[in-house]
């Protein structure tokens, strides 16, 4: 059931990034939204911040540049996992997924099992899954989409048992430096720190 469950949340993904998904409501950086700031101070920055947290799910995403625009859709799959952002390259189209689940396999798990059920769809070409530097257990691999579409999935951990996973989609006629900025977007999305960590730093008196 676990390995049915994520290459159903692979396959949805993929749909979501690759296909002409329905634009969401731009809200992530509005007062009171997605935790992306308190009510008093997200007007004054919500035109120029890049940084957007969501305490909830327990993650940050800093955007590398203002050319991508963060939209949140607070949809979930059918078997109820977040999908809480949707990041569009203005300029050249390409998309990053954003899918939060609850860490029931490890990364690396996550990624051999989806790229084994990408493999079964017509079209599909992926590498097999790397290590690559986001973290220390962070995985992810390269994929194909017939001659149109070229993409990447990075899976790494997320905080109190979460995963974070990571899909990018391109057009294959962009410039080789959207990989680049794809890239820096993926190194952008970073789990907060767990709270337990901050709560032990008062000694006890004697």
């Amino acid at each position: 059931m676990g390995a049915m469950r994520m290459l159903g949340w692979g396959v949805l993904l993929l749909s979501t990034a690759c296909g002409a998904s329905r634009t969401a409501v731009t809200r992530a950086e509005e007062p009171g939204t997605g935790g992306s700031g308190t009510a008093s101070d997200a007007s004054a920055v919500a035109s120029t911040t890049r940084r957007y947290v969501d305490e909830d799910l327990g993650f940050e995403i800093i955007r590398p540049t203002a050319e991508w625009q963060l939209d949140e859709t607070n949809e979930r799959t059918p078997e109820g996992l977040a999908i809480p952002v949707i990041l569009r390259h203005r300029v050249t189209g390409a998309q990053v997924v954003l899918q939060v689940a609850p860490g029931v396999a490890t990364p690396v798990q996550f990624a051999e099992r989806l790229t084994q059920g990408l493999r079964q769809q017509p079209g599909f070409v992926t590498t097999d899954p790397r290590p690559i530097a986001l973290s220390d257990n962070a995985v992810g691999f390269d994929f194909q989409v017939g001659e149109g579409v070229r993409g990447k999935v990075a899976v790494r951990e997320g905080n109190s048992g979460r995963v974070l996973m990571m899909l990018a989609t391109w057009p294959a006629e962009a410039s080789a430096t959207i990989t680049e900025s794809v890239d820096a977007l993926m190194a952008g999305v970073r789990p907060l720190p767990e709270p337990s960590v901050a709560v032990r730093s008062t000694p006890r008196t004697p």
